[in-house]
């Protein structure tokens, strides 16, 4: 049980995260379930290289809660997400997200049966795909993804699973201009947000695309 007794010391730091972030403190013990549970399942199967508790918080928890406030209500798909980075956080904090939670490594989405199970979290649900396999084009309101390729990348990867008004919600460090130059035809930026991580250092952006409704190719655009 220490690494579950090192967490719960952890708790003060996470709850002023979580209110420096505009989310209420007292989700921090069910975030803290979560984490527990992946450090006892990291210590057999390495689901995520971060193994000191503290930067567990930081790097997995905040940075995740990071775009709470930019996900509205609605169906999100999180595709390469690991051990459920961002969408396990989000699902907690935020009930009105249903999130679908993709991944190809049949170890972490063991994992993430597992937490869905035990945290009970009626709005998650684990698919064992490879994004661009997964059959359910069109079905979501908003895609997101943390350090998975380059904008292009995820376009060519998750951008048929998103509505014609969806968005695709893309986390990256610093701002990503080069990538931005390289979206492919019939995608454009819709807004940039610079976020601040609770006691992370360095820059890190979240890039908000949509499809362009310009474009005689998808003519499926909108202006949300």
């Amino acid at each position: 049980m220490p690494a579950v007794t090192a967490l719960a010391d952890l708790q003060p730091d996470l709850e002023a995260g979580l209110a420096t972030l505009g989310i209420d403190p007292a989700h921090a013990p069910r975030l803290l379930d979560f984490l527990a549970l992946l450090v006892r399942w990291n210590g057999t199967y390495n689901l995520t290289a971060v193994r000191d508790p503290r930067e567990m918080v930081i790097r997995h928890l905040l940075d995740s809660l990071s775009i709470a406030r930019h996900v509205p209500d609605g169906l999100l798909v999180d595709i390469g997400t690991g051990p459920g980075f961002p969408g396990i956080p989000l699902a907690i904090v935020r009930p009105g997200i249903r999130v679908t939670l993709v991944e190809s490594n049949g170890k972490k989405t063991r994992f993430m049966r597992e937490a869905v199970r035990s945290l009970g979290l009626p709005n998650a649900q684990v698919a064992e795909s490879r994004a661009e396999a997964l059959p359910d084009a069109g079905r979501f309101d908003r895609l997101t993804a943390r350090a998975l390729g380059t904008l292009a990348e995820l376009v060519r990867l998750g951008g048929h699973l998103v509505a014609p008004q969806g968005q695709i919600l893309a986390m990256k460090g610093r701002r990503p201009d080069d990538e931005i130059a390289a979206l492919p035809p019939g995608w454009e930026v819709r807004t940039m947000h610079r976020l601040d991580v609770p006691g992370l250092e360095g820059e890190r952006h979240l890039v908000v695309l949509g499809r362009d409704h310009t474009s005689d190719s998808l003519g499926t655009g909108t202006n949300a």
